[in-house]
Parts: C-alpha cells; structure tokens; sequence
C-alpha cells in the first residue's frame, strides 16, 4: 500500500492538472451508461405505454439521453489527452528521480553488479509507466465501480438471483488474472539478462567504435545470429505466455457470454409473461451487459494496479538501494594536502568469491611530489587508484589523507580534490569545448580557460583548425545543431583524443593531487616525449601520481614504487632501484634493450 501511496504522490507532483482532468472523466465515464440505462428505460416505457403529458417527458428523456450521449463521446478523448500529458511527464519526473539517486551510489560496486543493471533497466521502464497505470487502473476502479454499482441496484430491482450470478461469475476472472500478472512480473524479470544482450548484439552492430573489427574480422554475421538467438529466446516465452493468456481469457469470455444469454431468456420469457414491461427487457439486458463490462473493467484494473506494483516495486528497489559508500552524518572537511596519502596496510578484493587484489599495501605519496607506479598487468596498479579515489572502501586497512580516514570524508569532497586522466578515457559525442569543459563543469562556458587547457595538453592547435573551432562536435553520430551538416562532426585519432582527456585534466589545475593512468599510452614517441615534458613542467611543485608501464616517462618521478603479487615490493628512485637489482630494475633493462644495438642488449644480457 505504502509504494501504491509513492506512486500516485508522483503522478499528482507530475501533473496535477492531468490528474484531475483524469479523476473527472472516470466520473462522468462511470455514470453516463447507467444513466443512458435508465434514461432508455424510460423513454421506451413512455413510447409502449403513453400516458396525459407524457410528450414533454419524452422529449425531457430524449433531451437528457442526447446530452449523456455527448458526454459519452467527448470523455474517451479528454481521458486520451490527459493520460498521454500525464505518461510524459511522469517520465520526466520518474527518470530524475531514478538517476538522481544512481549518482548518490558513490562507488562502482552497484554498476559492476549484472543483477543491478538488470533491475535498473526495469526501473527505468517501470518507473516511467507504472505511476501511471496505477493512477489509471484506479481511476478505472472508480469508473467500474460506479457502472456496476448502478447497473447492480438495477439488477436487484429486476433479478436478485440474476444479480448474483453475474457477480459469482467474476471470482473466476479475478483469480486468472492475478496469477497471469504474476507470470507476466516473473517472465520480465528473467527475460532482463536476454533483453540486454539483444540490446548489446545490437549496438555493436551499429556501433561505429566497433565497425572496423567487425567488418574486417567479418563478425556481422555472428554478431547478428547471436542477436537473433536472444530475440527468438524472448519471443518464444512470451508467446508461451500469450497462449495461456489466450485460454484463460477465452474460457472466461465464454463464461460471460453463457451467463448473458441464459439471463436474455429469462427476461424474454418473463417479458411474454407479462411480468416485464418492453423498458424492464432494455434496461435488464443493458444492466447484464454493463455490469459484466463494468466487472470486467474492475478486474482488469485490479490486475493493472497489481501488474503495475509488481513491476513498480523495481523502481522502489532501485531508489532504497543503500550505497557501498556511505557518507557518514558529520562528514570531516577535506583539508588541503599538506603532507601527503598514505596506503597502510590495505588488503582488496571485489567480492568475497573473488581473489585478493592488494594483498597488504603500505604506501605513502608524499605532498608536493611525484610518485610513479609500476608493475605487470593485473597487479592492482588500478584497482588502487579505485580506493585512491574512494571508488570501493578497503577491505581492510585504509587509505589516509594527512592522517584522515577516506570513509571519515564526503567522496564529493574528496574528488573535488583530485584531478585524473584515465587509461580508459571517456570519449564524449559532444563538442571539443564540452569535451574538455566536463574537467570542471564551472568553466564549461569559459572559453579563454578552456582554450589554457588545451594549449598545455598541446591540441589547441588542433581544435582550432576543426570546421566550427570548440564547437565542431568530435561525433559523427548526431547533427551537430550549429549545422545541418553531418559531415561537420570530426572523428579523432586515439592520440588526439588523449591530447583532449589531458586537457580535461588541466582544466582542474588547483586540484591537491593529480592522478596519470597511463597519460601517453596512444601517442607516438615525439608526442610523448612532448607531452611528458609538459606534464613534468605541469607536476613541477604539485602531486601526483603516475602509473605507467614505459619506464623511460616514470624514471623522473621523486619517488616509485613497485606493485607485485599485490603488495608493494620495493620502492625508491631511479637510481637507487636500478641499482638493487630487483624487479623495477629487470623492468627498465628489459624495455629499454628494444632501444639499443643488438650487441649493446645481448652485452647487457650477459651481465
């Protein structure tokens, strides 16, 4: 009852006026039919048996059952437009709501989580629908209620037994409709993995980033029978699902109708016998009729009420999920960095059925220099910039901020104190100026700042020289509104779209600490070697944190450490690892004998 409650409180925030357009058409559509009952009734009654004056009467009914006949007419329409302004905006407001809370779930542990997606996309079309449905399915109560309760008083009146009966025969339909709602919940639920990956089959083929792999690995076909394959698999259980449907509600259709003929006969012969009158046959077959339609209806609407609830209760899932990352009541300020972060003893993994990731980490990147991270795929070197950036909580041990626990501070805060360019870059379709303006949403009208930004990350130039400048949109996948042209969005190389996820990183230039996941991975050597000593001159006096697996762009940082099995394994500078002989040293020796002479690597082989 409580999320039937939350339900029409949002379609009443949504649309006030709509709902009250709604309210009234349920009345005058619950009234009108019995009204034109009775009116119908009497008009044949006074036509079969006239009476002294009974003209004017006649021509008051008439009169009365034309202005019912309007109403009737003209409410269906009312009722459309209401309940399609209503259905928009509740979808504004739902779809708000829904993603307003997705991004107080601080973490990623929610978005890593299938089961989560799964209720997600289900939230985000039952959120959308259900409000709606219920404010309609109950309003359709109402309306049913007030047909079947007059055509019920008018039953009674004629027939009591034939009154119970077409009561009794509703019990039957009120059952197989709730039990085929309860399938209908279930099958969208498991039917939510399959759906996905139909959604995902298809995008890939459509999906520009993938095309050339597809084309060239020839990968359509594949891609479009496994596509396929989840469509017939969904296809086929609904169509299971719509056979049941189709001979519950068959069975129960023709249950109606016996009961509607038996009492036609009944009437008929009681009509012979002189027991009713021509308006008494009209108005008991008009009341069978509508006080089936009008239980129907109530059945139906209870079943819509319950449907929408069952699928509803995803989006009240969604909106109670409780985030990996509280933020506690009297949140700590986060202070400017003054002696640095330090890593005490923090072990990590991403599920208890999972293998540990950080295996006891002791860590400390001092304030005002550059720490560089290095080490083999898979050894955590991003999995600790996650909890650096407060993205999952250790499992155990913590991660410290001059001395203050990250679970004692707003993760808000905190990454408000923090600047980063990742390995996996976010490639926007949007603007070049919007592209680097989501560093720091403050400066996204700020062109002179943005165009700083992009100067250090060299690509200015670049930017500049593109058909609209900043405005050129970096997407061939929408029109940009500043043209008609589609041919006026640009696609960009992988490095310069590095050069632009760096200048999004610049823009945060007053940030405490800057974080570089492989900066240069997509840039060839002279671009490197460029932006390497931009970024030396950018860190200069700053902190940083570098992890990169070309040792050559690591060894001028203060301080670098060695991440191995999951623990750090050793840590200094430059020269003082080269000289221990360990693992940074086997790293450096390795990679750089690609860049010597053949008997220069071998001479270094033999030592």
């Amino acid at each position: 009852m409580k999320d039937v409650l939350v339900a029409l409180a949002l379609a009443c925030r949504a649309d006030p006026s709509a709902v009250a357009l709604l309210v009234l058409a349920a009345l005058c559509a619950g009234g009108a039919p019995v009204l034109s009952a009775w009116l119908t009734k009497l008009l044949l009654d006074g036509i079969t048996q006239p009476s002294p004056g009974a003209l004017r009467h006649l021509l008051v009914w008439a009169g009365s059952l034309a202005a019912a006949g309007v109403i009737s007419a003209l409410v269906p329409h009312a009722a459309v437009y209401a309940g399609n302004r209503l259905s928009r905006r509740v979808k504004l407001t739902v779809r708000d709501r829904l993603f307003t809370k997705t991004g107080t779930l601080q973490g990623l542990a929610q978005l890593e989580d299938p089961r989560f997606h799964n209720r997600l996309m289900l939230a985000q079309q039952a959120g959308s629908e259900s409000p709606g449905q219920i404010l309609t399915s109950l309003l359709g109560l109402l309306q049913g209620g007030l047909t079947l309760g007059g055509f019920l008083v008018a039953l009674i009146l004629l027939s009591p037994v034939m009154a119970g009966v077409v009561t009794a025969a509703v019990i039957p339909a009120l059952l197989a409709e709730t039990a085929l709602n309860r399938r209908r919940a279930g099958l969208r639920w498991r039917l939510g993995p399959a759906e996905r990956r139909e959604i995902f089959y298809t995008d890939l083929l459509r999906d520009l980033k993938a095309a050339k792999e597809v084309r060239l690995f020839g990968l359509a076909g594949f891609l479009r029978g496994r596509m396929l394959s989840e469509m017939r698999t969904i296809n086929a259980a609904k169509d299971r699902l719509d056979r049941r449907a189709l001979h519950t509600q068959g069975g129960l259709s023709l249950l109606s109708a016996a009961v509607a003929g038996a009492g036609l006969v009944w009437a008929t012969r009681a009509a012979l016998s002189g027991e009713f009158t021509a308006g008494d046959v009209a108005m008991f077959a008009a009341s069978v009729a509508g006080a089936q339609g009008s239980l129907a209806s109530v059945v139906r609407s209870l079943s819509g009420v319950h449907d929408a609830m069952l699928m509803f209760g995803h989006h009240q899932a969604v909106m109670r999920t409780p985030s990996t990352l509280p933020v506690p009541a009297a949140a700590c300020a986060v202070p400017p960095l003054r002696r640095g972060i330090e890593f005490r003893g923090v072990w990590f993994r991403y599920a208890e059925d999972q293998p540990w990731i950080l295996r006891g980490v002791d860590l400390f990147i001092a304030s005002g220099e550059t720490t560089a991270l290095v080490g083999h795929n898979g050894e955590g070197k991003s999995t600790l910039v996650k909890l650096l950036c407060r993205l999952y909580d250790p499992t155990r041990g913590v991660v410290l901020w001059d001395g203050v626990d990250l679970r004692d501070l707003d993760p808000a805060e905190l990454r408000e104190r923090m600047s980063a360019v990742f390995q996996d870059y976010t490639c926007y379709d949007l603007t070049a100026g919007e592209n680097i303006g989501l560093g720091d949403l403050s400066a996204l009208g700020d062109r002179p700042r943005v165009a700083v930004a992009a100067r250090r990350a060299g690509v200015h130039d670049l930017i500049d020289g593109l058909p609209h400048g900043y405005d050129t949109f970096l997407s061939r996948m929408f029109e940009n509104p500043a043209d008609d042209d589609p041919a006026s969005g640009m696609l960009l190389s992988g490095g310069q779209w590095q050069r632009v996820a760096l200048a999004r990183a610049f823009l945060r230039d007053d940030r405490d600490l800057l974080i570089l996941d492989e900066p240069s991975s997509g840039l060839d050597a002279e671009a490197e070697y460029e932006i390497h000593k931009r970024l030396g001159e950018y860190r200069a006096g700053r902190t940083s944190l570098l992890i990169s697996h070309r040792m050559g762009t690591t060894r001028a940082a203060d301080h670098i450490a060695v991440l191995s099995d999951g623990r750090i394994a050793e840590q200094g500078d430059h020269g003082r690892l080269l000289a221990a002989g360990g693992i940074y040293a086997r790293l450096f020796r390795t990679q750089s004998r690609g860049y010597r002479e053949p008997d220069e690597a071998e001479a270094d082989l033999s030592r």
